[in-house]
């Protein structure tokens, strides 16, 4: 059995959003079984899958869980979760808890309709996981505010990046949409056809809007408009002889009065004022 962990003491003030009880990974354990009672366990924790399968019951249904996926438990919630034993998963786990702002954030964010989650991107997570850990490993509770931000950064590439567990029929629609976003991104600056994009995802365009928004929890013209002003900014800087018509039409808009109202909404200063700025 492979285990390797930290544990905090719980601080009952603190001024922190976020705090870890405890943080680490355990695998090749085929006997590893949790289970708790409803009420007993009174921080949050996630738990990622990074090798092998186990399964979590929820409600009285089993689900198997493989490398990408994860659960996330409230505090107070029953918990039951174990290990295949003809191929022992491997798990990277953090316990953590702070105060009501910390529940209403995941609420918001509809993290209390699932225990069953997926993650779209495993690398970043696993990033900032191991910093924790070691951290944790070093200097135990001595850095608080370190240790704070630390978790505060898993929750946050955690709710960036996980969506709800799926069939693999609807992971593999999933993945063909996810994979278009870099082309997407980089062909911001050419009018938006949601045909041909649902096209290319093997999809209706209902469910290209509805997925996208699922995904990246932003609609297909919405994350249009983040990629044209992330461009614009660039060429604002770089391109200090271009006027702001120019640089208008470069990010996709052919309309310079209406360029000047989307940057002002969206960053609280002109493309003018914003290059002064810099």
């Amino acid at each position: 059995m492979l285990l390797r962990h930290a544990f905090i003491p719980i601080l009952s003030e603190h001024p922190f959003f976020c705090l870890p009880e405890s943080v680490g990974w355990y695998g090749q354990w085929p006997d590893h079984f949790v289970g708790r009672d409803k009420g007993t366990w009174n921080t949050f924790s996630i738990h990622v899958v990074v090798d092998g399968k186990g399964y979590v019951d929820v409600d009285d249904r089993q689900y198997a869980l493989v490398k990408g996926d994860c659960y996330l438990y409230f505090p107070n919630q029953r918990q039951l979760y174990y290990s295949s034993k003809d191929d022992p998963w491997e798990l990277r786990w953090v316990h953590f808890y702070g105060g009501s702002e910390l529940t209403q954030f995941l609420i918001d964010r509809g993290f209390h309709r699932s225990s069953l989650w997926t993650l779209k991107d495993m690398s970043s997570f696993e990033q900032l996981y191991h910093v924790l850990l070691t951290e944790a490993e070093k200097h135990e509770a001595l850095h608080y505010s370190r240790l704070s931000y630390l978790t505060y950064g898993i929750i946050a590439e955690f709710v960036s990046n996980a969506i709800p567990l799926t069939t693999n029929k609807g992971t593999e629609v999933s993945d063909r949409l996810l994979k278009l976003l870099p082309q997407i991104q980089k062909q911001a600056h050419l009018p938006f056809l949601l045909e041909e994009w649902a096209e290319k995802a093997e999809i209706s365009q209902y469910y290209f809007c509805r997925l996208f928004r699922k995904l990246t929890q932003l609609s297909p013209l919405e994350f249009v408009t983040l990629c044209r002003l992330q461009m614009a900014k660039q060429l604002l800087i770089e391109k200090k002889d271009w006027s702001i018509k120019r640089i208008a039409i470069e990010s996709g808009y052919i309309n310079a009065n209406y360029f000047n109202k989307k940057f002002l909404a969206h960053e609280g200063m002109t493309p003018t004022q914003y290059r002064e700025s810099h």
